[in-house]
């Protein structure tokens, strides 16, 4: 239980109370030390002004009956991390293709901006105080949207035209969904793939037309498909095979050591001010790609196969510019 919680809790227990409760039973009540409940008690009621009164051998606390029904505890501003959550969801509530779920969202919604509201914040009256940048999203029409949802849930096959950027082919699949996984601002399908005998990610903005099948899904145990997802770096990760060794220099470690690279990451800091970082990882194209967006600032250091393809990469890239022009 939070702290805020806690203070919530203790006002709800002393507005009920009709003699006063003890300090041993608060304790109980709200799950706390002794020294936490006296924090929680100053805060109540010399920062808050709330009638907190204790009885005479001062073992017990109560609220001063004529003044409790003129105290109400003020609203508590809430943390950058509920604001941003709250401000997400209102964004993409409100950016959802039209009749998809609409009645049910638009009341999810006006809720969401009800509590806004209590904090002060009028975003309706002043929307372009807070932006979103969906820069790097892809859309996804509602329609395919919804129908991905539905087989998800009613556990039913799907049959898809996909078109795989690598090869720039387009292929029908038979899949047995598993997840639905946003990624950085993109929505994958991770299904199981009939065709290839395995788990497999499908960016839905390359799933040109789809049909729900009467089929029931092949369901797989949630340890199998975390293993295949979760284990190694990135959403087309599977299982992890090896372990990359990246070194940051001194100026890129402010930026990358604040990044959440993968749950089991192990890294630290070296006495030259630069920052190395471990991480599992399956396919290498993802990890590349985000290595080369820090140019000469990091360094692969294991394993040899992934500090070869990035050598290649950059050579190749070196090439292009080195070339004359026409």
């Amino acid at each position: 239980m939070s702290r805020r919680e806690r203070l919530y809790h203790l006002h709800d227990i002393l507005r009920q109370r009709r003699t006063p409760i003890s300090r041993q039973q608060l304790m109980a009540e709200l799950g706390c030390s002794q020294a936490t409940l006296y924090r929680l008690i100053a805060e109540l009621r010399d920062q808050l002004g709330a009638p907190l009164e204790q009885d005479d051998d001062g073992r017990g606390y109560f609220y001063d009956r004529q003044l409790a029904g003129h105290f109400e505890l003020p609203g508590l501003w809430i943390s950058p991390e509920e604001l941003q959550a709250l401000l997400t969801a209102r964004h993409v509530l409100g950016n959802v293709q039209p009749g998809l779920l609409e009645d049910e969202l638009d009341g999810v919604q006006q809720r969401i901006n009800q509590l806004l509201d209590r904090q002060g914040l009028d975003l309706s009256a002043q929307p372009e105080r807070i932006q979103i940048r969906k820069d790097a999203g892809r859309p996804v029409p509602g329609e395919l949207f919804e129908t991905v949802l539905k087989a998800l849930f009613r556990r039913h096959r799907l049959r898809l035209h996909y078109h795989g950027r690598r090869r720039n082919d387009l292929t029908e699949r038979e899949v047995s969904p598993q997840r639905l996984i946003a990624y950085r601002d993109r929505w994958y399908l991770a299904a199981w793939c009939h065709q290839a005998e395995g788990l497999r990610s499908f960016a839905l903005e390359r799933i040109r037309d789809m049909d729900m099948l009467e089929a029931d899904s092949a369901d797989l145990p949630p340890e199998e498909i975390g293993e295949h997802f979760d284990q190694a770096f990135g959403i087309f990760s599977g299982p992890a095979r090896e372990t990359a060794v990246l070194r940051f220099n001194a100026e890129s470690a402010r930026w990358a050591s604040e990044e959440a690279w993968h749950p089991d990451q192990q890294s630290e800091w070296r006495d030259d001010g630069g920052w190395e970082l471990r991480l599992p990882i399956g396919h290498q194209r993802e990890l590349i790609m985000s290595i080369l967006s820090y140019g000469s600032d990091v360094e692969v250091i294991q394993p040899d196969s992934l500090r070869a393809a990035v050598q290649q990469t950059i050579r190749a890239a070196l090439a292009v510019y080195e070339s004359v022009k026409p």
